[in-house]
């Protein structure tokens, strides 16, 4: 233990990245700090978020070298002379290449020497090149127009969109990441920004929201072409829509096994919904044909449903027992890396068991409620289109 140390061990991500990265934007570095300070001390207050640091890596002592822009100007020395002589001196510039005796090439950089860059003075009696009143070059040392001071500067500037940004990093424990990061995302709601500066949610997060919003439109394409392929299978608009009934359904028993087992809503639960979306329909699709099936032979309609679920009862349960037998190894989640798939599984048990249930007892009912309504508008808007041609025919 040592004091105003704190350790903590990345490793989620890559590169090092942490799951949450709270992007502090804006244009002046001492204001970004200040910002980002606030937030840091935010985000240490939410239950479950752990880990928590700076992107900047803290900050390094550096020399600031301010010019003297009006004295500068009058001896013709201009920021970017300055900038010129800085580099070369300390940095260093490429000089070509030097063939040793040996045969090898070397790449050679000109510099100053060490002992010549080890001190605060040296950059103040650094030269710099001017043209004198005779129109002759001559020098003058740095520490003439430009005042040098020690100050701490960030161990590293990130920039985002052409903007410098600073990331408040942190991690989740005991905790859900979406649950942390509403939490993080109602304390920040408190924070007030000036012009030109914005907070916005990286790292996990951003993937985490693409990817459901990915998900979900795909899902919802899916229903969509089911339900165009369910009108021409049963040429009727109104049919399927029992069929699509058994879909809801389904998402009661997802959410509840995730509740018992303690799983968040999450990309392999999300997997597991589309994997239902199908399994589901085609056990409604069994009863509707059946029944639409024997009412074509001259069966009521009641009589009809009732006897398509007293057939397809065995291939319904036989389907729903067969895939939870198949589904229950992952949803143990037993093995290296079967947590991450366990949500899968227990999302499909969970679903395929309420939808067996309920689509037993709501899809018959409903498709009998659709067909009344189908036969009550058929009779209604029969009874009103015989009226003009009864008028024209008395007319005539």
């Amino acid at each position: 233990e040592i004091g105003g140390v704190t350790a903590s061990i990345q490793t989620s991500g890559f590169d090092n990245q942490k799951q949450i990265q709270v992007q502090v934007s804006g244009p002046d570095i001492a204001t970004l700090n200040t910002l980002a300070d606030q937030v840091l001390t935010m985000v240490r207050q939410v239950p479950g978020a752990v880990d928590v640091g700076l992107s900047t890596r803290g900050q390094k002592p550096e020399l600031d070298v301010r010019v003297d822009r009006a004295l500068a100007g009058t001896l013709g020395v201009r920021v970017a002379d300055v900038a010129q002589s800085l580099r070369p001196a300390f940095a260093g510039v490429d000089a070509g290449d030097w063939v040793d005796p040996s045969g090898k090439t070397r790449d050679v950089t000109v510099r100053l020497a060490p002992q010549d860059r080890e001190h605060f003075t040296d950059l103040a009696s650094l030269p710099l090149l001017v043209q004198g009143p005779d129109g002759r070059p001559a020098t003058l040392p740095l520490g003439q127009v430009a005042t040098i001071r020690r100050t701490l500067g960030p161990a590293r500037i990130d920039h985002l969109d052409r903007e410098r940004v600073i990331s408040v990093q942190a991690n989740t424990e005991g905790r859900p990441l979406s649950e942390v990061v509403g939490d993080i995302d109602a304390r920040l709601h408190e924070l007030k920004l000036p012009p030109g500066y914005g907070v916005t949610q990286g790292g996990q997060t951003e993937d985490q929201r693409e990817v459901f919003t990915r998900i979900l439109v795909a899902l919802g394409v899916a229903v969509v072409l089911m339900y165009f392929v369910l009108v021409v299978q049963f040429g009727s608009f109104l049919d399927p829509l029992a069929i699509m009934l058994s879909l809801p359904l389904s998402l009661i028993g997802v959410v509840g096994a995730l509740m018992l087992t303690g799983d968040t809503l999450n990309i392999m639960s999300l997997i597991g919904v589309i994997l239902l979306m199908g399994i589901v329909a085609k056990n409604a699709i069994l009863l509707i044909d059946f029944a639409k099936w024997s009412e074509e032979k001259g069966m009521p309609r009641r009589a009809a449903i009732i006897e398509a679920g007293r057939a397809r009862l065995r291939p319904i349960l036989m389907t729903t027992f067969a895939l939870i037998a198949g589904m229950i190894p992952v949803a143990l989640g037993h093995g290296e890396g079967a947590d991450f798939r366990a949500p899968l599984g227990r999302a499909v048990i969970g679903g395929v068991l309420t939808s067996t249930l309920l689509t037993l007892v709501v899809i018959p009912t409903f498709y009998d409620i659709l067909s009344d309504w189908r036969d009550a508008t058929r009779r209604f808007f029969g009874r009103k289109q015989s009226s003009p041609r009864e008028t024209v025919r008395l007319a005539s």
